[in-house]
């Protein structure tokens, strides 16, 4: 069997049923949420794609030391004084909590995309929102996913090892962001941490101590952070962190930097030509007629080009390319009556945890696509 897309009706009272998970942004420009049709995998399918998650993560931890050792730095378009703060960071063992693989699979071939490891969405409902509809519509099916047991049983292992036991949880005040991120700190409060939310504009900089103070002037030991490091080293905070020499710790930490650019994957081809699971990928066109460009740092698809016998065929605009570019092979997702899925499957604490479906109408991913529930039959 082939992963294949079936329709499905829509609950009744579904945006009620939505909404009562805190679930708010279901529709917001458009449908986001879309349960009139799932994607089916086989349990073959599913193993294929777990096995890839658990591959690419370690060979991604392999690609971390290989950039430090061979100092790629320029690659990454990464200040001076900020490669310490990450060599630091990786060498320490700074934990991470989470990711998010992005792979085309047309049912054979499964390749990866690109890497959400830094600031990855789509969290939220891949973990909660998604499991509550098979358990309403199809009880009797299994899905992969395991991603709430993990992140709740990975907060507990890092309670042995972080001290006080206290994190704020800080992302922009967007209701996705908010909802993802009050999720992740439910999960660690079930973990046994005290937590508490802090806008990331609300969080304070105490110059004369050089210690980053929540709203009531306490200092902050752990943040758990939704927002970009590349907007970080852009608007003066990176400087900050750099002073404050890990004093607060932040997490995700500052090596997922370098996983979360898009210039990690010109690296992999590097390190493992030709690899079943990478895409041709390279910092100059080289030889490739179809093939994607795309910006070292982006986000939503902005400024990404596609090229079908070196002419485009499809492209965003947005306020990316700065940094530079990266091109990598073409991959043709399966067309599902006008409809390209792209499967995000997430990394928790080390481990593959289970995968949520983006869908668009278009060959590249955008703010405008849905996501899709999946099962396994």
């Amino acid at each position: 069997m082939i992963m294949e897309r079936i329709t499905s009706a829509f609950r009744k009272n579904w945006e009620h049923k939505l909404e009562n998970l805190g679930f708010g942004y279901h529709s917001l420009e458009g449908l986001y949420w879309d349960e009139s049709h799932y994607y089916q995998f086989s349990s073959e399918e599913i193993n294929k794609i777990e096995n890839a998650t658990a591959e690419l993560w370690q060979m991604c931890l392999e690609a971390v030391d290989y950039i430090i050792e061979k100092n790629l730095w320029h690659r990454f378009n990464i200040p001076d004084w900020f490669k310490d703060y990450i060599i630091t960071s990786w060498e320490e063992d700074h934990p991470s909590i989470y990711g998010r693989f992005d792979f085309g699979f047309d049912g054979t071939n499964l390749k990866l995309l690109e890497f959400n490891a830094d600031t990855p969405t789509s969290l939220y409902e891949a973990s909660v929102v998604q499991w509550y509809w098979l358990q309403e519509m199809y009880p009797y099916k299994d899905q992969f996913n395991s991603i709430h047991e993990k992140l709740v049983d990975y907060w507990k292992y890092l309670k042995n090892y972080m001290n006080p036991h206290y994190i704020y949880f800080a992302s922009l005040t967007n209701i996705e962001d908010v909802t993802n991120v009050e999720y992740l700190r439910d999960c660690a409060t079930q973990a046994g941490f005290d937590t508490e939310f802090i806008a990331i504009q609300d969080i304070g900089w105490a110059e004369d101590v050089e210690e980053f103070i929540a709203g009531d002037k306490t200092i902050m030991e752990y943040i758990f952070k939704l927002y970009p490091y590349e907007w970080i080293l852009d608007d003066g905070f990176g400087e900050k962190l750099v002073k404050n020499n890990f004093r607060s710790q932040w997490i995700e930490p500052a090596w997922k930097l370098l996983l979360s650019s898009k210039a990690i994957l010109p690296i992999l081809w590097e390190l493992y030509p030709n690899h079943p699971y990478l895409l041709e990928s390279y910092f100059e066109p080289k030889h490739l007629k179809d093939f994607v460009k795309k910006p070292i740092y982006s986000r939503e698809g902005a400024n990404v080009t596609l090229f079908k016998n070196n002419i485009p065929l499809e492209q965003n605009s947005g306020v990316y390319g700065k940094e530079g570019y990266i091109y990598q092979q073409l991959f043709d997702l399966p067309n599902f009556n006008g409809n390209y899925p792209v499967i995000g499957s997430w990394v928790i604490g080390q481990e593959s945890a289970g995968i949520g479906i983006r869908e668009s109408v278009n060959l590249i991913t955008n703010n405008q696509s849905r996501f899709i529930p999946h099962l396994i039959d």
